[in-house]
């Protein structure tokens, strides 16, 4: 019987995906849980992650003409009263705030003491607050379109918590716009959800599908939602970001009315979009092994790390010193629009607990550096894309100027291995047999790893989607736009119905 591979991360993937996902986590030093139920605290190298994501996207929205700005923690209960919509669909998920100050009973504990006049509700998401300003700032065709942008954090009281993928409080960003015709609102939808698609891909190496939700998938409140998917390791879906078409809804609830270029008052067009921390959860299942995190470079925190061996004291210095000349000749190179990043560890401790460290830290490149590779004016290299062992002596001055092109590779590398998961385990189904074979586990006691994304054709009947989310627990996750023409039988029906993805999701 063959020895089992030592792995760095227990469990395994296969053995316990969600445990092996939450040692991931800590293993990497990304975040842990708070003193308050279902929050976490995000830690450095997390937040790290978080920065890199929040800066390009900001500079994308930039150059697409939104503009940033900042809204209320608070929403007066009233505001979501007028959109009976979408207050349903967040009404079990909301923080309530009752009172305004807190008092010490005859016990000295502190009581909630003011009572508010009207309860405010701790934002889920700011569409009826901005709203109002919106209705403030919109008076002529003029105003439109009004193009914003928020980074915030929300509140949704989530029962059941994981670490980036579903907590009480995260950060995201909110995009909320104004427009004066249908047409120009779902050209700015979907202009978004590009946006989106194109970020993932290109920067976070994690391939998407575009489409839209069903209706029993669609936001609170909205026409049409359009979202990103992305399959994770264990083949579940993960919606990575949504863009909303909200009509005249909103609009209508608030009052955003403008006076058109004829002298006619109109309700404007809105739409909101929105991603949030949830993408660092998704990074990790989209590239991490059994070893720990996997980071793309371009959305790494630092892309290269020098460690330096010094088993003997007398070559210690000159070792250092080495590692400084090369940590600063790396960091002159170019690297996307701005420099390499590297880290320095001479921390003192062996070399070997060092390199696992940032292994399952997921920096993509290692360069070790002892005495003899010093004396041959080289580096020794491990890449994260390759397996722990696999490293190799470059000449020095080759690995400097070749430091961009490798990260490229690296980046590369990983996109196409996600892809090529992807495409391995998604499955056209033509029949309700196939469909059930597809998400049914071998084991039900203990599900196995199983199923993926099945492409098939559906009818979209609302109640039909409702009993096999309930009966399978698989749903939806989007009418892809590349098939939205496609005209198929539903597996389930025979009638004529449009192209989906199935998939269990997060």
């Amino acid at each position: 019987m063959a020895k089992q591979a030592q792995t760095a991360i227990t469990p395994t993937r296969v053995e316990d995906y969600p445990e092996w996902y939450q040692q991931v986590v800590k293993a990497a030093d990304l975040a842990e849980t708070s003193p308050v139920r279902g929050c976490m605290v995000i830690k450095p190298w997390g937040y790290a992650i978080w920065e890199n994501i929040q800066r390009e996207l900001d500079r994308r929205f930039k150059e697409t003409g939104h503009k940033n700005a900042y809204f209320p923690l608070f929403i007066p209960m009233s505001f979501l009263q007028k959109e009976a919509d979408h207050v349903e669909g967040f009404a079990k998920e909301c923080a309530v705030v009752t009172h305004s100050r807190l008092e010490a009973d005859e016990d000295g504990k502190l009581q909630p003491a003011g009572p508010l006049e009207e309860p405010l509700i701790v934002r889920p998401t700011s569409e009826t607050i901005i709203g109002e300003l919106f209705s403030k700032w919109v008076q002529s065709y003029r105003d439109l379109p009004l193009l914003i942008n928020q980074w915030a954090n929300v509140v949704r009281w989530e029962m059941r918590t994981r670490l980036f993928l579903r907590t009480a409080e995260f950060l995201w960003q909110e995009g909320h716009t104004v427009h004066a015709t249908a047409e120009e609102a779902m050209e700015e939808t979907r202009k978004m959800l590009e946006v989106y698609a194109d970020f993932a891909e290109s920067y976070m190496a994690m391939p998407v599908i575009t489409g839209e939700k069903t209706e029993a998938e669609r936001f609170p409140g909205a026409d049409a939602t359009f979202a990103i998917e992305a399959m994770m390791q264990d083949r579940k879906a993960l919606q990575a970001g949504t863009s909303h078409f909200l009509g005249q809804n909103f609009a209508k609830s608030s009052e955003i009315k403008y006076l058109s270029a004829e002298g006619k008052e109109e309700y404007a067009w809105t739409t909101s979009w929105g991603v949030s921390t949830r993408l660092v959860g998704g990074l990790i299942m989209t590239h991490s092994d059994d070893d720990g995190l996997v980071l793309p470079p371009r959305i790494a925190p630092s892309h290269v790390v020098i460690i330096p061996v010094t088993p003997k004291e007398e070559t210690r210095a000159a070792v250092l010193e080495y590692c400084l000349e090369l940590k600063k000749e790396l960091e002159g190179q170019n690297f996307l629009d701005g420099r390499v990043k590297v880290e320095f560890d001479d921390r003192d401790m062996r070399g070997g607990e060092k390199a696992w460290g940032w292994i399952k830290k997921g920096i993509p490149v290692r360069v070790e550096v002892g005495p003899r590779d010093m004396e041959n004016n080289a580096v020794f290299v491990g890449r994260r894309d390759r397996a722990p062992k696999d490293k190799q002596g470059i000449p020095r001055v080759d690995f400097v100027a070749g430091i961009s092109a490798l990260l490229d590779e690296i980046q590369d590398n990983l996109f196409a291995k996600a892809k090529a998961f992807r495409y391995a385990h998604t499955r056209e189904i033509t029949t309700e047999a196939e469909f059930i074979e597809f998400f049914t586990p071998e084991n039900q006691e203990q599900p196995e790893i199983h199923g993926g994304f099945a492409s098939m054709g559906f009818c979209c009947d609302t109640e039909l989607e409702d009993r096999i989310a309930k009966q399978y627990k698989v749903t939806v996750r989007c009418i892809p736009n590349a098939t939205l023409d496609e005209v198929v039988p539903c597996v389930f029906t025979g009638k004529p119905g449009k192209r989906v993805i199935f998939a269990k999701s997060y």
